[in-house]
């Protein structure tokens, strides 16, 4: 039995293993072929609705899709494959627990993706969330409706000041679309917070170089800016992060602030596993060279039995004319090209001659909060609802499998109806504080001692509800 290994469930290898499925059917049954894919979690993100998921407007598990579910004839092995050796056809796993161990295959598909990148900046591994993940996307957003519970209670002053500023830390698609998005939810609460004025909430963009956006051109970009200050936003253009240590943010321009909650999304970096625990062939980035075709190599050594995809492997762009242009990472690119490499796998299987990858951008399209957008192809600009109106229906459309898509269209129409859900269930995130808190400890020998034992609790269980993230060792 050959088995085929795809290190990975994203984007591109979820669609591999997806695709493989259909091509593979007859040796999948008859067990001639083995498919396994490793990943350490049970599902794929569809990040294009972390934004949304931020804001309440898509639920968290809906813009996630389940391996299990949805590949029915490929083995699932929970765990994190830590080395590639492909000279001996193996790579390393290890798995949530026990010891780690190798996996032999005949043939292997990279789409392990990318990680975000982290600069050393004091205080940003201590009080930064990510937005990567929809763990993440659910944190931010019950982050703000905490401090909004909070600073409701409190009194005007520094503490109150700093539960309702927020930071997003880079100006690309993502830090734009969650900066605004969250802006959105955030203006939409202040009609349940009578205790809180407009004014008091602090919403900051940060951007080390001159524009936000850099996928789209100068003047719809700029548009962008002044919709976000037109909404009450700080947009600091030009600015580095210098600081964040005991949750104020420094800028390099010299601006510094109390910030409550900071989301760093300041672009990606190639998986470490792809860029310095692999044989393969690696560019200096640290993403896998492969040809056209998906096969990794390059146009004079191609490497046997080993493809690539997805946002941690350098596919040229045959759509550009630029020499030496490569595909952006994004998940237009990951699906088509998780596509594109399972028919060519199947082809080289055949004997058949496989197809290079080629895609045209669609365009881009951002959501910049409920009713607002922006579209631009080529030359063709769309700004407000109708962009807004694109950016959803393109992407419940895209969203791989019908379930998910019914499922995200049933909770836009519940919204319309009913408005945003507004409940923050921050504490299932430390689902023993309570219980902890109500337990009494084990050398209480008197009721004074018994209180002091239930303060304790209590006061360590309200510790782990506070809005710190934990601390990272």
């Amino acid at each position: 039995m050959e088995r085929i290994v795809v290190v990975g469930g994203g984007y591109a290898g979820f669609t591999v293993a997806r695709e493989l499925e259909k091509d593979l059917r007859r040796e999948l049954r008859r067990g001639e072929v083995e498919l396994v894919l490793v990943d350490p979690r049970p599902y794929m993100t569809y990040q294009p609705f972390l934004p949304e998921v931020v804001a309440g407007s898509v639920e968290a598990r809906h813009a996630a899709v389940s391996h299990r579910r949805h590949l029915r004839r490929t083995r699932l092995v929970d765990g994190t494959v830590t080395r590639i050796d492909h000279a001996d056809r193996a790579i390393v796993v290890q798995p949530r627990s026990g010891p780690a161990y190798r996996l032999p295959y005949g043939t292997v598909v990279v789409t392990a993706g990318a990680v975000t990148r982290v600069f050393p900046v004091p205080g940003v591994a201590e009080h930064a969330i990510g937005l990567k993940h929809v763990e993440e996307a659910v944190a931010v957003r019950d982050r703000l409706l905490t401090s909004f519970d909070r600073a409701a209670s409190l009194p005007r002053g520094p503490e109150r000041e700093r539960l309702l500023t927020v930071t997003f830390v880079g100006g690309g698609f993502s830090g734009v679309e969650g900066f605004a998005e969250l802006l959105s939810l955030a203006h939409d609460l202040l009609h349940l917070y009578p205790e809180i004025a407009a004014p008091e909430v602090q919403f900051h963009l940060v951007e080390r170089s001159p524009r936000i956006l850099p996928e789209v051109t100068d003047r719809p970009g700029r548009w962008v800016v002044g919709r976000l200050e037109a909404r009450g936003a700080h947009v600091h253009l030009g600015a580095g992060l210098e600081s964040a240590e005991g949750g104020v943010v420094r800028l390099s321009t010299g601006e510094e602030f109390a910030s409550g909650l900071l989301v760093w999304t300041a672009g990606n970096a190639a998986n470490p596993v792809v860029a310095t625990h692999t044989d393969l062939p690696v560019d200096a980035r640290g993403y896998v060279v492969t040809r056209a075709d998906l096969r990794v190599g390059t146009g004079d050594e191609l490497v046997p039995d080993a493809w690539a995809a997805g946002d941690g492997a350098a596919v040229p762009d045959l759509s550009t004319a630029r020499p030496g242009a490569l595909t952006v990472p994004n998940a237009q690119h990951a699906v088509r090209q998780g596509r594109r490499l399972a028919r060519n796998l199947v082809a080289v299987r055949r004997g058949r001659r496989t197809h290079p990858y080629r895609h045209g951008s669609l365009g881009v399209v951002a959501t910049l909060g409920i009713g607002t957008g922006l579209f631009e192809y080529r030359g063709l600009v769309v700004r407000g609802a109708l962009a807004w109106l694109a950016h959803r229906g393109y992407h419940v459309l895209a969203i791989p499998t019908w379930e998910r898509k019914v499922r995200v269209l049933a909770v836009w129409l519940t919204a319309a109806i009913f408005g945003r859900d507004v409940v923050s269930l921050s504490a299932v995130q430390r689902p023993r504080a309570a219980f902890v808190a109500g337990v009494p400890r084990a050398d209480v020998g008197s009721t004074e001692a018994s209180t002091a034992g239930h303060a304790d609790a209590a006061a360590r269980a309200a510790a782990t509800h506070g809005d710190e993230p934990a601390r990272v060792a």
